[in-house]
């Protein structure tokens, strides 16, 4: 076990695994906000954290101090249920590789990042750290749930065998700056909120919007330069399409938009923001053997909150549930009460993290 607490100072030399992605570059705002002066990363073309040879070289020239491990390979239902072997390969790979290292050259501490999705599928609700490997997992994302169960359990081990202070935190459904869009890929919440945002731009017949936006994230190789028809048959094939022309001005489209599930299951959503002001202040507090909870205990289900984007982005069009697409797990909400007990609590409510989400969106998406 760890003899002392370790630390960071503001000349703390800091690694960021994964600091372009929506996770680490949120810890990297916030360190820099805090004064922290020597932070680090690769991007995954600089280094590929699958290689352990590459990972090797890295740690030996540059000895990090503190790593914060936030590189994963992630993505929503049709992803992880799509490229189950990836999912699992990457991120085993990754932390394998990343934790091992950061032994090896004397990392003073290290927090591990995970997912909620490490729970049960019929997990009692709130869950609890205590329920983990209680139940079977949730069939289309397992592989990315073994890999990211793995992590927490090598922490734990390193930790007991070795002395490594190496803590695990999961965080619960996230969104914020540097999110990522491609609807094949994405999480719900920003594919929900691109297509609700793709489908005003449609109803308004606003074509330098699409345009833009596709040129910005092409979907299958369609961007702004392919041409209207092309165009449409994409949108309508990620569930965006014109159902009528509006017959009072002949002008506006009617536009519907087909999401996956029947909208009921209930989901967590944390601001990415906040997560990392509770990442900087267990890595600075907390020094147990025993993975934390990150989220802020409150649930919505995915139809008000697709309402909600509805709402704030400012579409007038339909909003349809494909229940022959699956759902996942029906309720995903996390038991909060030892990250609270250590004194830390989320500030950014879902409605104001909205509309800031989407006016980010808006600033680098079009």
């Amino acid at each position: 076990m760890p003899s002392v607490v370790n630390s960071m100072n503001k000349k703390s030399k800091i690694f960021i695994a994964g600091h372009n992605g929506m996770v680490g570059s949120a810890i990297w705002r916030n360190l820099e906000s805090k004064g922290y002066t020597n932070i680090i990363g690769k991007s995954s073309k600089e280094l590929d954290l699958r290689n352990q040879k590459s990972v090797i070289d890295y740690f030996e020239k540059e000895k990090p101090e503190f790593v914060f491990l936030a590189a994963a390979k992630v993505g929503g239902i049709l992803a992880n249920d799509t490229y189950r072997a990836q999912f699992i390969y990457d991120n085993l790979q990754i932390q394998n590789n990343v934790i091992h290292q950061s032994y090896v050259n004397g990392v003073k501490k290290l927090l591990y990042l995970g997912s909620s999705c490490i729970y049960p599928r019929n997990c009692p609700q709130p869950m609890k750290e205590e329920y983990l490997l209680t139940g079977e997992l949730e069939q289309t994302n397992e592989p990315y749930a073994i890999a990211k169960i793995a992590g927490i359990k090598m922490c734990e081990s390193y930790y007991r065998q070795y002395g490594a202070n190496f803590i695990s935190a999961m965080p619960t459904n996230l969104y914020g700056p540097n999110d990522n869009y491609d609807l094949e890929t994405s999480h719900v919440l920003p594919a929900l909120l691109r297509k609700i945002h793709l489908g005003k731009a449609l109803e308004n017949n606003n074509w330098d919007t699409i345009r833009a936006n596709l040129n910005r994230n092409p979907i299958k190789g369609i961007n702004g330069s392919s041409s209207l028809d092309e165009i449409l048959i994409i949108l309508n094939n990620n569930g965006i399409s014109i159902t009528s022309e509006d017959s009072t001005s002949g002008i506006r489209p009617l536009v519907s938009i087909s999401l996956w599930g029947s909208g009921n299951p209930k989901r967590e959503f944390l601001h990415v923001d906040d997560m990392a002001e509770a990442c900087i202040y267990l890595i600075s507090n907390y020094n147990k053997n025993q993975f934390v909870n990150i989220g802020c205990g409150q649930e919505i289900s995915i139809k008000d909150l697709a309402t909600r984007i509805k709402e704030i982005v400012g579409y007038h069009g339909e909003l349809k549930f494909d229940t022959t697409k699956p759902d996942g797990t029906m309720k995903k909400l996390t038991d909060i009460s030892v990250l609270n007990a250590l004194g830390w609590k989320y500030t950014i409510h879902i409605r104001e993290g909205l509309i800031n989400y989407y006016r980010w969106y808006l600033k680098h998406n079009n």
